[in-house]
Parts: C-alpha cells; structure tokens; sequence
C-alpha cells in the first residue's frame, strides 16, 4: 500500500506520509497524512489476514472518490441546514455542498487537507490541522489534533482534540466503512448482525436534514436494541425508502464510553465482532446506499451497501437546534473539544467459513 498510495503526487505537490501501526498480535491498521484518513484494518484469523476496512490503493482514486473513505471530517461532521446558522447574534453563511447544505465541512473540508503528523511512537500517530478563520465560511481559527492509537488487545482508539480564537460549530469523526466479512470480498454489509444501543433515531428529509425532534425507534425497522441482521426490516420505513436505506442519527443518551459501548456488530460468519464506545450523544449509521460507483483497491467499483459506516457526533444540524438536549456543539476560545471513540475487535477463530 505505501508504494502504490505514494506513485502519485498529491494537491499541495508532495507525496503522501503513511504510518502502519501493528500489535503483537499482527493486528495492523494504515493511517495517512491526507485527510488525517484511516485507510486499513487487517484483522490476524486462522490462516488469514482480513481487510475489513473499504479503501483505495492510490491517490488518484482518494480524489475521484466523493464517499469519504476512511478520512476524518469536519469543521462540522454531517449536514448544517442550507449551510446557514446563527451564532451569538450573527449569522454565517458556508460553503454548500450538497443539495444546498454544507455536508462535511464544505467543498473543502478537512477530509481533503493535508494534516502535519506531529507524534509518532510503535503505537500510535497524532495528525494536526490549522483550519484558519472564514474556512468554508466558519468562524474562528481552529486547530485540530487526530491522534489515533493502536492497543495489544486490539482497540483502536481515535482521541479528538481542538481549540479555537472565536466561538465556532465543532463536530469531528471519522468516516470509516466497515465490511466484516472482508472489504474486497464482494458481499454487501446487510447480512451483518448489529445492535445500537438507542431508544431513540432522528428522522430527516429526503436530503438528509433533520425533521425536528427524536422518534422513538419502537416498531420501527430502526429498532436494533436486541441484535438483528441490517436487513431484517430493511427498507420497510418510509425514513429508510427516502434514501435508499440507512443514513440516520441515533441517540446515545445513556452509553457512557468507560462503562459500555454504543454499537456491537458481528460478521455473517461469525469470526469477528467489532464494538465501538464514544464519548459522542450521537452516531450516524449509514449503510452504504451510494456507495456504488466508488473505487475499491482493485481497480473496479464498490457497489451499494459494500460497507457500513458508524459516524459518533453531535446530532445533525445542531447549531440550528439548541433546544436539543445534548453537550452544545459550538467551541468557545476558553474551552477545548476533547472527544474519543474506540473501536474494539473481538476475533473469533473458530468461526465457520
């Protein structure tokens, strides 16, 4: 992967910086300096080495693609209304990108940067960026610190840090797409088992902005709190029908990162499962339902629902909702963003192929 991510020359006219971090156990993970990205996870079972990690192989195709694989996204992770809000009596107006909202952090957002690598040691690596004051029409300069961190039993711990000059909207994460079963092995995500943690999803339109407050996921196809296969109620809900699956916020109210997890999911064969725990009230579950047309390490395309991705933010369009009852996501020079998330890989070698 080092070779082929370097052949090309990136934007600013130099060449990708990568780190592999491995454990004991032969667990390894590859990060990369542009888009602070996460861009393998090989999982050590009987006889083999797993990719469950969607990626590319060169950086012309982390350009062409437009799914975010791997990268860590921000200013504001998820959509912001008609890319407008209001904040302390002044209204900002962001660069738009998506059916007229800011997705991601803008045209420009933090996934296509190049961040300086500013710690390394056998275990760990930390990505800093200096996102300067009207970036993408946000206030503030802001510096950001992705630290990502590698453990002999198999956790993945990504620490979110930042701090700011002028009151701003936060909201980092990592869009990572998971395929347990292998990411270039051509099965799609549905058949996984997953459970949420959540009494509660956030309904939206049909350009994902939310429609106003919690519903309870009760009788609904969103309803994961007892494991299921994704596609055991799968595109029943007229909220699944309007895009194509999959791409909701649900709400964490009572998961604590140090006591338990957020998500639990497990492949089809039963040989991994991956937990993950976050200091976020929310996460993002998407499904994949555009994937399709995406390059995949093999110079083809992924299709649809090739791989799942577990978001943990604030809820949606946040600074447009303060009346949510969650951590206010707007920074404020006297305070630092401080957030983590860990993914946990439990390996089950006797699995049945």
């Amino acid at each position: 992967m080092n070779a082929s991510m370097t052949q090309d020359i990136a934007r600013d006219g130099k060449k990708a910086n990568l780190v592999c971090l491995s454990n004991a156990s032969g667990f390894s993970i590859v990060l990369m300096d542009i888009g602070a990205s996460w861009l393998s996870c090989r999982v050590p079972l009987s006889g083999e080495k797993r990719e469950v990690l969607l990626g590319i192989a060169t950086l012309k195709d982390f350009y062409k693609q437009t799914s975010y694989l791997g990268a860590t996204v921000g200013r504001y992770a998820n959509r912001i209304a008609n890319g407008c809000f209001n904040l302390d009596g002044k209204t900002y107006q962001l660069q738009v990108n998506q059916a007229g909202n800011c997705l991601h952090g803008g045209i420009e957002g933090f996934d296509k940067r190049r961040w300086t690598i500013t710690a390394r040691d056998a275990y760990s690596v930390s990505f800093t960026l200096q996102s300067p004051d009207g970036d993408q029409g946000f206030p503030g300069n802001v510096v950001v610190t992705v630290r990502y961190v590698l453990t002999n039993d198999n956790h993945v711990i990504v620490d979110y840090l930042a701090h700011t000059d002028a009151a701003t909207p936060i909201n980092l994460t990592n869009h990572a797409y998971f395929n347990l079963l292998g990411a270039d092995a051509g099965k799609t995500c549905l058949s996984h088992h997953l459970e949420v943690k959540s009494d509660g999803y956030l309904p939206i339109d049909e350009n994902g902005i939310p429609l106003g407050q919690l519903a309870l996921v009760d009788n609904t196809g969103f309803d994961f709190r007892t494991p299921k296969a994704i596609n055991s109620h799968f595109m029943l809900d007229k909220q699944q029908q309007i895009v194509n699956g999959y791409d909701h916020s649900f709400w964490l109210q009572a998961t604590r990162l140090d006591t338990d997890y957020a998500i639990s999911v497990t492949s089809p064969d039963e040989a991994i499962t991956m937990k993950i725990f976050t200091t976020k009230p929310a996460v993002q579950f998407y499904s994949g339902n555009w994937l399709g047309g995406t390059p995949n390490r093999d110079g083809g395309r992924y299709e649809n629902y090739a791989g799942m991705a577990f978001e943990p933010q604030f809820l949606p369009d946040s600074p447009n909702h303060p009346e949510w009852e969650q951590e206010s996501c707007i920074l404020r020079p006297n305070q630092r963003y401080k957030h983590r998330t860990c993914y946990q890989f439990e390996i089950h070698n006797a699995y049945t192929h």
